[in-house]
């Protein structure tokens, strides 16, 4: 029998160091209130889906909504931000 082996180069190579860039972290910092906001909207949303909606819930929704265009437009006036999709 004959041994089988690739005859190429590995395709894939090492993988540099992956710690994110100052700017990156500096970015993610920027954002954060967004993302907190809509991880609040996620949640008051799972939580509708628990049960049958209630006035509760739907203030909630409401609310976490709010919240996320709030955080949306303050960073879409923040200086150098990235743009909000």
């Amino acid at each position: 029998m004959k041994n089988i082996a690739a005859l190429q180069k590995v395709v894939t190579a090492a993988l540099p160091d992956i710690e994110p860039m100052p700017a990156e972290l500096d970015a993610i910092d920027i954002e954060m209130p967004l993302i907190l906001a809509e991880v609040e909207l996620l949640d008051a949303q799972i939580t509708a889906l628990d049960h049958t909606p209630n006035e509760l819930d739907t203030r909630r929704i409401r609310r976490a909504r709010r919240k996320v265009l709030a955080a949306r437009r303050a960073l879409a006036n923040h200086v150098g931000a990235p743009e909000v999709a």
